[in-house]
């Protein structure tokens, strides 16, 4: 029974960081860009998420705003940060995240405070019982939203002119603009969808743990980072594969290995020896 608690414990975590970690994995896809930015997005998904439903009661709404905003900012950061930087070595686009996180970092604890914020009646917390397991409603809800995203996004990118497109983007720039495919709309579009993403995983955390605070992005950031690499970088499949591992490894090593290291010190040494064995990842195409 313990072992089955645990796999699908491992599920709701993977999940979660399949949902944070697809947004990265759609940017380096197709501009090549380790986009640790990304994280404040997913904060401000976070704090618009609480914000909107203590004001109205509607977590759809809250939904909504987040995504809709969230991705409007990546799409904002693309081309105030990014887009200058494209013909730039790729540690400069890097570095220039980095440092956009950082102060995002402080905008937030200047605009919100640094003590965090709640919902003042958390949403999805009943309980309801799978096969013998009880999860909460919002365990449930993670699950499948990202089981939906990810078949939405594979149908996308394979099925679909603006997924070709984006292929093709990557593949060639050039070739693919002088076929009269508009290479700062798919871009834009590119950032859109996965800042989206990044503000709709960081509603998710903030009703999961009903707390928002202004550092909340920084170690998911860091496990996204390296589940995407795991994946085998721009891989959406990949990403999938290496969270639900990573969820794995996280749920077993913290009841086996709790009195040794804790739980993100765990997941990071997982991450740290497989990326010395394998460091093209454990789901890189050949």
């Amino acid at each position: 029974m313990l072992f089955i608690e645990l796999v699908a414990q491992s599920l709701v975590q993977g999940s979660l960081y399949a949902l944070i970690a697809l947004g990265l994995t759609l940017v380096y896809g197709l501009l090549r860009i380790l986009h640790v930015a990304h994280a404040a997005l997913f904060t401000l998904g976070a704090y618009l998420g609480v914000l909107v439903c203590n004001a109205t009661g509607s977590l759809l709404l809250a939904f909504a705003v987040a995504m809709a905003l969230a991705g409007l900012g990546g799409v904002a950061m693309f081309r105030l940060a990014y887009k200058p930087l494209l013909n730039k070595p790729a540690y400069v686009a890097l570095i220039a995240s980095i440092g956009l996180y950082i102060a995002s970092e402080e905008i937030f604890r200047i605009v919100f405070g640094a003590s965090g914020l709640s919902f003042t009646e958390p949403p999805l917390q009943a309980q309801v019982s799978v096969g013998g397991l009880q999860f909460k409603q919002a365990e449930l809800a993670v699950m499948l939203s990202s089981v939906v995203i990810i078949a939405l996004l594979g149908w996308l990118q394979t099925r679909t002119r603006i997924g070709v497109a984006c292929q093709a983007t990557v593949s060639d720039p050039q070739m693919a603009e002088s076929f009269g495919i508009k290479l700062n709309t798919v871009r834009d579009l590119n950032f859109l969808v996965g800042s989206a993403l990044a503000g709709f995983a960081g509603v998710w955390v903030a009703i999961l743990n009903n707390l928002v605070e202004p550092t909340m992005g920084s170690v998911p950031s860091y496990k996204a980072l390296a589940i995407i690499v795991l994946g085998g970088l721009g891989s959406v499949r990949g990403t999938l594969l290496a969270a639900l591992v990573l969820g794995l490894v996280e749920s077993f090593g913290t009841t086996y290995l709790s009195k040794l290291l804790d739980r993100n010190a765990i997941a990071f040494a997982f991450l740290i020896l497989v990326l010395m064995a394998r460091p093209q990842g454990l789901f890189a195409k050949r």
